[in-house]
């Protein structure tokens, strides 16, 4: 054997890592590995957090220290010795970028493909690819001096070139904005008396000295201003002025919001900010473009008759087949490669997609599959390509072919990494590492490493659970009356019109692009008593932690203030009590210069964000750094009675353990949240609120096999103490433990839309017909 062929492992030695114990894995290349284990046992630490982030910080060494400077700090893993890495790509289920003009089409190929398309083929020809482009500006014009010499006479020839095919009047968003006034300004109030009503607007900072600098009366009400003063104030143009002595631009209202709200995606903004969008501002389809984002002279290209656009907003199987039937010598390469490229879009099951869908509203699952899209058609080999979770939001029909993508990946010469809960995953990898044996500090160490039947013999949490099936209930809860749907439009739903029973626990499920979400976001959220917990990102900056997001360290500052006779912002790591050299981030980041930041825990505090002085103040024996490194089982035990006890803490550390999330720390910063957990933590959250109906969407995402059980607790406890519970999900344990289930399909996107069935669980097995009622009859081997 040949030296260079003995690199065939990646070997990772003394893995620290958060909760890691010291791991030694051999991982072999070339081979599709699956890490399983309890949510929280150390799987995304030792694949994420030392794996990919240590290949990922060793490609970024090798830019030079200028690119560097732009790059993102990626601090050196606890780890003692890592070898065999190769370039590692994560494929994640980030929510795909904040740009409102990103589709699915920008984000692969796809569009690129269809742009150089037209602008060989279309007729009229327009120009180049960009002409068709909708996030590129329409038209320039150039001027060229000619002097006649016999006439002497001098001309000026004009050349009008068209760039971009961005319709002018909507700058390619498809819908332009309007404003409702009543939500803008009270016009019974002067400014000064804090007439606007738009989010910062306070008169008591500079934004009072302004609009006095600009000219406009304060203690007049502003329904009572001239029309060319309201002007001013809504749609000034930036114009320079100097208010005392400092050089400043005034721009009216309207014109700043504008810019600094509406250029934004409204999923990014600050709640209070995003309700202000909600409430004051209405999107309508640009008249100019139809929604279609493009120019008039881009629309007016055709192949076959249908132009771009109309293409764009195709169903991707029905533009697949149109493409077929294109015979163009020409471009034949070009059609092969865009023909590959929307028949793996069926391969993995998001044909239901179109090309002009916002990449903004595409769930976590489809994000990731569309970002595999990109790497499928890759030249890349001998990469290690890490997902997370990749079966995340798919039916278990479209669970095989996803298994079919990450062998096709494994089978190009990849090392495919994947973390993953769900059995029909696991059951296809040649190599599996099984972290635990329970969460947080009770997990960190590889329970087993070897074949998938050699971990279903093996006695540790997973293999015991691997062949885990869940039975019908013997008998279903009677419904309380109905939340009744009409006549539903919302995207692909076909007129539904279904009753949801109330009072029990009601699962709706159907094959990814079925129309589930459709009929939650479009009919049922939004109503009375409705409260819906997705796993959308927490907002927060990285000082927040479960502490500060579910309110519990409120009761827990007053209960320490009470206890010590001193004020309760002591006990706030960005307040009084703050530690003065790392201001309570526990951390000091050092800038330096072009290269890259260094995070070094902070030698004052010791990481631990507080002044000496606040520690020394206890409750129940412990200081407030102690209590926010507990786990929330332990401080549950600790809040429950004696000195300490608190019962409004109590309360919410209650709700947490219920959730299955009694292994996270009160401190741990939530960026370091999976998207399950980050459900999990809402709703634990939102159970101290009253709501009547809860909808919650794929709760068992991130949950081991063993967990779900404790899922299943939690739901029915929900519905028993008189709630309803109506969650959209795939995990057949949930569908066989539902009281109701309403299956919608047959298919994706245009092929689906309808009910299919609703009924009990076991008359779905009973009656095999749908997708969902053959999947079901199998797993619990009816």
């Amino acid at each position: 054997m040949d030296a260079a062929d003995r690199h065939d492992v990646i070997r990772v030695h003394g893995a620290r890592e958060n909760n890691l114990k010291d791991v030694d894995v051999e991982l072999p290349k070339r081979r599709l590995t699956v890490f399983t284990g309890v949510s929280g046992s150390g799987k995304s630490s030792l694949v994420f957090g030392t794996i990919a982030a240590e290949s990922q910080r060793l490609i970024n060494e090798t830019y030079s220290a200028f690119v560097q400077g732009f790059m993102p700090t990626l601090s050196r893993p606890d780890v003692d010795r890592l070898e065999g890495l190769t370039t590692a790509i994560i494929v994640d289920q980030e929510r795909m970028g904040a740009n409102p003009r990103s589709t699915v089409g920008t984000a692969t190929d796809a569009n690129a493909m269809l742009r150089i398309l037209f602008s060989r083929i279309g007729k009229p020809h327009i120009g180049p690819p960009t002409a068709f482009a909708f996030n590129v500006p329409t038209r320039t014009a150039s001027g060229v001096l000619r002097t006649d010499r016999g006439q002497g006479e001098t001309s000026v020839v004009r050349d009008v070139v068209y760039q971009g095919g961005m319709c002018a009047r909507c700058e390619g968003m498809g819908s332009v904005s309007d404003f409702d006034l009543t939500a803008i300004y009270d016009p019974e109030r002067s400014l000064a008396d804090g007439a606007l009503l738009v989010p910062g607007y306070s008169m008591d900072g500079w934004y009072g000295r302004i609009f006095a600098g600009a000219g406009l009366p304060m203690d007049k009400p502003i329904g009572k201003y001239t029309d060319k003063q309201l002007h001013k104030l809504l749609y000034g143009q930036p114009e320079k002025i100097r208010v005392e002595g400092v050089n400043l631009t005034y721009e009216g209202v309207l014109t700043k919001v504008q810019k600094s709200m509406l250029s934004k995606d409204v999923e990014a903004m600050q709640p209070h900010v995003r309700r202000f969008v909600e409430r004051a501002v209405t999107f309508t389809t640009c008249p100019d473009c139809d929604g279609t984002r493009l120019s008039a002279e881009a629309r007016s290209a055709k192949i076959r008759g249908r132009n771009i656009a109309e293409l764009c907003s195709m169903q991707i199987t029905d533009l697949a087949d149109w493409l077929r039937d294109l015979h163009e010598p020409t471009v034949a390469p070009l059609l092969a490669g865009l023909q590959d490229l929307l028949d793996a879009f069926a391969e993995i099951g998001l044909g239901y997609l179109s090309l002009d869908r916002p990449a903004g509203t595409l769930s976590g699952g489809e994000a990731q599959r569309t970002k595999m899209i990109r790497h499928l058609g890759s030249s890349l080999t001998d990469v290690t390509y890490v997902f997370d979770e990749p079966t995340i939001g798919l039916h278990p029909h479209d669970i095989e072919r996803m298994n079919t993508l990450l062998v096709q990946l494994r089978d190009k010469g990849n090392t495919v990494l994947v973390v993953e809960h769900k059995p029909e995953t696991i059951a296809v990898a040649d190599h599996v590492v099984d972290l635990g044996p329970g969460a947080g500090t009770a997990g960190g160490s590889v329970c087993f490493e070897g074949t998938v039947e050699g971990l279903r013999t093996s006695d540790t949490v997973t293999g015991r659970h691997l062949d885990d099936r869940a039975t019908l209930k013997e008998s279903v809860r009677p419904a309380r009356g109905a939340l009744e749907v009409r006549d539903a439009s919302t995207h692909n739903l076909r007129d539904v019109s279904v009753d949801i029973p109330l009072g029990v626990l009601c699962v709706l499920t159907g094959v990814a692009g079925s129309g589930k979400s459709s009929l939650v976001q479009g009919s049922v959220a939004g109503r009375d008593g409705v409260v819906v917990v997705d796993q959308g990102a927490i907002k927060g900056s990285r000082r927040s932690n479960p502490a500060t997001y579910t309110g519990l360290l409120e009761p827990v500052r007053k209960a320490f203030a009470k206890a010590n006779g001193v004020k309760p912002a002591l006990f706030s790591s960005n307040s009084e009590g703050a530690c003065p050299a790392c201001n309570g981030a526990g951390v000091i980041f050092t800038d330096l210069g072009v290269m890259a930041t260094v995070e070094s825990v902070c030698e004052e505090c010791e990481g631990r964000r507080f002044q000496a002085a606040v520690l020394e103040y206890t409750l129940g024996g412990r200081n407030i750094a102690e209590v926010l490194a507990m786990p929330v089982t332990e401080a549950e035990q600790f809040f429950a009675d004696g000195p300490a006890r608190t019962p409004a803490a109590h309360a919410v550390l209650d709700r947490l353990r219920d959730v299955g999330l009694g292994y996270l720390t009160l401190g741990q910063p939530l960026t370091t949240l999976s998207g399950g957990e980050r459900q999990r933590l809402k709703l634990a959250t939102q159970m101290g609120d009253k709501g009547d109906v809860y909808v919650l969407d794929e709760p068992t995402t991130g949950l081991h096999l063993a967990d779900v059980e404790q899922l299943l607790g939690l739901l029915d406890r929900l519905v028993d103490s008189g709630r309803s519970v109506l969650v959209i999900e795939h995990h057949q344990a949930v569908m066989a433990h539902a009281d109701w289930i309403i299956d919608l399909g047959p298919g994706a996107g245009h092929d689906g839309g309808r009910v299919v069935f609703e009924g009990t669980p076991a008359d779905l097995v009973a009656s095999r017909e749908t997708l969902t009622g053959k999947h079901l009859a199998a797993y619990v081997g009816a």
